[in-house]
C-alpha cells in the first residue's frame, strides 16, 4: 500500500508522489515569538514531528523548514508594554519554545529561519509582484490584489464574497478590495524598520513565509502543513504571493491538523481555556501529552482535559510495565539473531503488527490505528510473559520491534525504569533497604511488617509489584 495523504488543496486523500524521486521538501508554519506556547502549538509540532519520523522510517531523505515569526504587531506591543526592544521578546520566547519541544521529544527543523534575516529577499519578492501588476502601493504600504489572482480562494474552496462575509477584515480606505492583504507596512513611530524602494517599513506576516520556504525548498514544495486556523486568510494568501511570482504550483501537498478543544470551545485565551505547555507539563509527563495528541486522527479536534490525560498517562504506564517486565525476566541484554526467531510464534505476531503498523500510517498518517495496533503487541508479549521459560532472545528482538516502531511516533524510547520511577522523594537506594527489608519479614513470615513497609511505600508514592525474578516498585499515578 502506498502512502496516501489528506490534501487541504483537492479536499481528497491522495498517492503521495514527491516532486523528486527519494526526496521530500517540507515547510510548515512555526510561531509568532510573543509568549509562551500553548498546547496547540504543541499538538502542530508533534503531528509534523511524526509525519517527518515516517517519512524518514520510509527512507524518504527529508528537508524540514519550520520559520520563526520574530517580528509582529503582538511582539512589538509586548515589548512596548515590557519596556524592552522587540528581539528581546523573539529571543526570549524562542529559547522558552525549544524548551518545550525538547520536552515533549520534538525534533528541531532542519533548517529554522527568522524573519528578520530574510529581509532581503522578502523586498525582492514584493518587487517582483509589482512589477507583474498583482501589487500597488498606497500611502508607503504595499498591497497584494485579490482580484488580480483569479484562484484566490482555491484552498478554502470559498469566493470571494464568501470569504469576505466570514472574515474579519481590517478597514482601510486605502484597499482596493477589502480582502487586499499587507505585503509591506510603512514604519509608524517608535516601532522597528527597515529601509526599501517604498520607503522604511517591516514585511507582512503572510510575506516571510513564501519568501523563507522558497530560498531553502524551491519554488514548489512536496508539503506545505499548519493549523486548519491558517488555511485562510494565511496559506491561502501564500499561495496566491507566491505563484503570482513564479507561475508556479507553490505546494503540492497542503496539510492541515485540527482544532485543539476545551469542553468542546475551541480553546483560545478570550474564552480563558487556555493551557501553556509548561503549565500542562507541570502536571504530566510530556510523554503523556504526546500520546494524547496522537490518540486522535490529526486532522480531528480533540477535546483536552485533565482526565483524559490521566487516562492516556494509564496507558503510557503499562507499556513500560511490560517493557519492564520483558527486560526482568531477560536480565542482562542479551543479542539475537533473528533469522532463528522466524518460526515463534510471537515474532509472527509482531513481525504482522508491524506490517499493519505501517498500513495504519500509510493511510493518511493513521496515528490513532497505529498505536492501537502497537498495544495489541504489547498485549502479545504480556501473554508470552505468562509462560515458565520465555525466550530471551525473543523477548529481546520484541523490545527492540516495539521501540522501534514507537520511535516513529516518538514514544516508548525512555528505559521502563526511569519513566516508572520518575519523580519519586525517596532516593533508589532508600527504596531498595525498604523492600530488602520487606523481603526478610517475609521470609520470616513476618506478615505485619512486611505490610507496614508496603503501606509506608505507598504513602510515599510508591506501588510494589512481587513478580518471580522479585520485587520490582514504580511511583504511584494519580
Amino acid at each position: 500500500m502506498a502512502l496516501r495523504i489528506y490534501n487541504t488543496l483537492n479536499k481528497r486523500k491522495e498517492e503521495f508522489i514527491p516532486l523528486q524521486p527519494g526526496k521530500v521538501k517540507i515547510y510548515v508554519c512555526g510561531i509568532t515569538a510573543y509568549d509562551y506556547c500553548h498546547i496547540g502549538h504543541a499538538r502542530s509540532a508533534v503531528v509534523f514531528d511524526v509525519i517527518v519520523k515516517y517519512l524518514r522510517y520510509l527512507t524518504y531523505n527529508v528537508t524540514f523548514v519550520r520559520n520563526f515569526t520574530d517580528i509582529d504587531d503582538k511582539i512589538i506591543k509586548r515589548a512596548q508594554k515590557e519596556h524592552k526592544v522587540p528581539h528581546e521578546i523573539a529571543r526570549y520566547f524562542i529559547k522558552a519554545f525549544y524548551e518545550d519541544m525538547e520536552a515533549l521529544g520534538v525534533a528541531k527543523g532542519d533548517i529554522e529561519p527568522k524573519a528578520t534575516e530574510h529581509i532581503p529577499e522578502m523586498i525582492a519578492l514584493v518587487e517582483k509582484l509589482l512589477q507583474k501588476n498583482y501589487a500597488y502601493i498606497a500611502n508607503g504600504d504595499v498591497y497584494f490584489s485579490v482580484e488580480r489572482f483569479h484562484q484566490y480562494g482555491k484552498l478554502s474552496g470559498r469566493s470571494l464574497d464568501e470569504m469576505l462575509a466570514g472574515a474579519r477584515v481590517e478597514v482601510t480606505p486605502q484597499k482596493r478590495h477589502p480582502l487586499d492583504f499587507v505585503l509591506w507596512k510603512k514604519a509608524k513611530p517608535n516601532e522597528p524598520w527597515w529601509e526599501s524602494p517604498w520607503g522604511r517599513g517591516r514585511p507582512g506576516w503572510h510575506l516571510e513565509c513564501s519568501a523563507m520556504s522558497m530560498k531553502y525548498l524551491g519554488e514548489t514544495l512536496d508539503i506545505h502543513g499548519g493549523g486548519q486556523d491558517l488555511i485562510f486568510p494565511h496559506h491561502e494568501n501564500e499561495i496566491a504571493q507566491s505563484e503570482a511570482a513564479t507561475e508556479k504550483p507553490f505546494a503540492k501537498y497542503w496539510i492541515h491538523h485540527g482544532f485543539v478543544m476545551v469542553n468542546k470551545e475551541k480553546m483560545s485565551k478570550s474564552l480563558g481555556n487556555f493551557f501553556t505547555i509548561r503549565e500542562v507539563l507541570a502536571k504530566f509527563h510530556p510523554e503523556a501529552l504526546r500520546l494524547f495528541f496522537l490518540s486522535h486522527h490529526y486532522r480531528s479536534p480533540i477535546d483536552f482535559s485533565d482526565v483524559a490525560l490521566k487516562e492516556t498517562t494509564n496507558a503510557l504506564e503499562r507499556v513500560y510495565l511490560t517493557l519492564k517486565r520483558a527486560q526482568d525476566r531477560i536480565g542482562k541484554e542479551v543479542e539475537f539473531e533473528e533469522q532463528a526467531l522466524k518460526d515463534k510464534p510471537l515474532y509472527h505476531q509482531l513481525t504482522g503488527i508491524e506490517t499493519k503498523f505501517k498500513e495504519a500510517m500509510d493511510d493518511d498518517f493513521n496515528t490513532a490505528l497505529a498505536l492501537a495496533y502497537l498495544f495489541s503487541g504489547i498485549k502479545a508479549i504480556n501473554v508470552y510473559l505468562e509462560e515458565k521459560k520465555p525466550e530471551k532472545s525473543l523477548l529481546a528482538w520484541a523490545i527492540a520491534k516495539i521501540k522501534t516502531l514507537g520511535k516513529v511516533l516518538g514514544l516508548y524510547q525512555s528505559s521502563p525504569e526511569t519513566f516508572l520511577t520518575q519523580g519519586v522523594a525517596l532516593t533508589k537506594e532508600e527504596i531498595q533497604k525498604l523492600i530488602d527489608k520487606r523481603s526478610e519479614a517475609r521470609k520470616m513470615k513476618d506478615w505485619a511488617t512486611a505490610d507496614a513497609i508496603r503501606e509506608k511505600l505507598r504513602l510515599a508514592g510508591i506501588i510494589l509489584e512481587d513478580t518471580p525474578v522479585g520485587t520490582t516498585w514504580r511511583k504511584k499515578r494519580d
